[in-house]
Order: structure tokens, then C-alpha cells, then sequence
């Protein structure tokens, strides 16, 4: 079994830093790809960040040069740097990661989400 456990979120003002993490515990083979994702009330859950084990990242449009997403694989652990945090950025943020749990089966484990407001 695989467990994604996530730290790091809180109330902030605009103009603000946090940096959210998600550590992964378990038996697995390997990590693939180490993703964030955050949803609002009412919407559906948007990706904002994605990582892949090469260390290619991608971002969402709203967030590119203001966050960064980071791996340690040793510590099978993603981070998610927000930085210049706006108040349309709170939300309940996930992590996601796509998980080896043998050489040939993949399958997705999602954190317990964390909170994150931004005050204006």
C-alpha cells in the first residue's frame, strides 16, 4: 500500500510564500511522474504542476514564473514553491504521484490535500 502524506499549507497574504510537500511512504518499485493539482469549491480539480523522473517540469498558464515544482527522489518527496501567492490561488491543493508498485504495474496515489488561502 502507498500512502501520499501532504504538509505545508496555511493562511498567507497576497504578495506571500508557502511551500507544500508530499512524501510518499510504502512498498513500491519505482515514482514516475509527481504532480500538484488544486480545486475550488464547485470546480473541477485543475493540474497546476507536473514533474516527471527525468525532471522535466510543466505548469498551468496562472502559475508559470511564480511556482516551482521540485522532486527528491531519495526522499520520494515533491515539492510545490509558491511564491507572489494571489488570491486566486486558494484552494485545496493534491498532490498526485504515478507510482511502480511492481516493475510493470502503474497505477496513481493521491495525497490527503491541503488548504491553502491567500488573504488580499
Amino acid at each position: 500500500q502507498v500512502q501520499l502524506v501532504e504538509s505545508g499549507g496555511g493562511l498567507v497574504q497576497a504578495g506571500g510564500s508557502l511551500r507544500l510537500s508530499c512524501a510518499a511512504s510504502g512498498r513500491f518499485f519505482s515514482i514516475n511522474t509527481m504532480d500538484w493539482y488544486r480545486q475550488t469549491p464547485g470546480k473541477q480539480r485543475e493540474l497546476v504542476a507536473i514533474i516527471t523522473s527525468g525532471g522535466s517540469t510543466n505548469y498551468a498558464d496562472s502559475v508559470k514564473g511564480r511556482f516551482t515544482i521540485s522532486r527528491d527522489n531519495a526522499k520520494n518527496t515533491v515539492y510545490l514553491q509558491m511564491n507572489s501567492l494571489k488570491p486566486e490561488d486558494t484552494a485545496v491543493y493534491y498532490c498526485k504521484m504515478s507510482v511502480h508498485t511492481t516493475e510493470y504495474f502503474l497505477n496513481d496515489y493521491w495525497g490527503q490535500g491541503t488548504q491553502v488561502t491567500v488573504s488580499s
